[in-house]
């Protein structure tokens, strides 16, 4: 299954991966910040495959904008709330139903690299963020005993359809920032999270894997460091 919280994301995601699962894909559009919402979608993944075995927390809201003394309480919360709160929901709801399984499951928590390096104006963002490193740490600690591994995968930049707006002079700044020189892709982020649910990382648990060319492991960006 497939969620988000528009239609119109939905279908561009189905088109995307109806090739490689014409019979077994399904879409549920759902807000994971509202429970009865994410409730409705548990009910009817049960009625249409009975059992999760991976789950991968993937929506995002990410709160740009401005500084946190200019950022309403109401958007801090609203970011807070998806970021944060819909990870707890929909883990909640997939971990009731993975403990009635004999194999259990694997859940997936997508981060961020500012989770850890702050950002300007995106003080939500990284609030939670941050708290989605730690939950998904709580997790692994409680649920690994019950046959569930929990971890994080925390990217840096990647070039999606939002990197058309950009300035070349933007574009060539982040890359000479990043110690690779490139941005990642979806793909790569998508191979990490791929390497977490299998059986290969059968012992990484309470882990957060960080996908960003090597930003998080430098002091200063290299403009700033010469």
């Amino acid at each position: 299954m497939i969620n988000a919280d528009k239609k119109d994301c939905l279908e561009s995601a189905r088109a995307f991966l109806a090739g490689s699962f014409p019979d077994r894909l399904i879409s549920f559009v759902a807000d994971i910040s509202d429970e009865d919402a994410v409730k409705a979608m548990f009910e009817e993944i049960d009625r249409r495959f009975g059992r999760i075995d991976i789950l991968v927390n993937n929506a995002c809201n990410q709160g740009m904008g401005p500084a946190f003394h200019e950022v309403a309480p109401a958007e801090f919360v609203e970011v807070v709330r998806v970021n944060l709160v819909g990870t707890y929901l929909v883990s909640h709801y997939a971990v009731n139903r993975m403990l009635k399984q004999d194999d259990r499951g694997v859940i997936v928590n997508i981060s961020s690299n500012v989770s850890d390096r702050a950002i300007h104006n995106r003080a939500a963002y990284v609030a939670s963020k941050s708290g989605v490193d730690g939950l998904t740490k709580a997790m692994a600690v409680d649920l690994g005993p019950l046959g569930i591994r929990v971890n994080a995968v925390a990217p840096g930049y990647i070039h999606t359809t939002r990197w058309d707006a950009l300035s070349e002079d933007v574009k060539r700044r982040r890359r000479s920032n990043i110690p690779l020189g490139f941005e990642s892709n979806g793909e790569e982020i998508a191979d990490a999270v791929l390497f977490l649910a299998s059986a290969a990382a059968r012992s990484i648990n309470g882990t957060r894997v960080v996908v960003d060319g090597g930003c998080a492991a430098q002091h200063l960006p290299a403009d700033v460091d010469l």
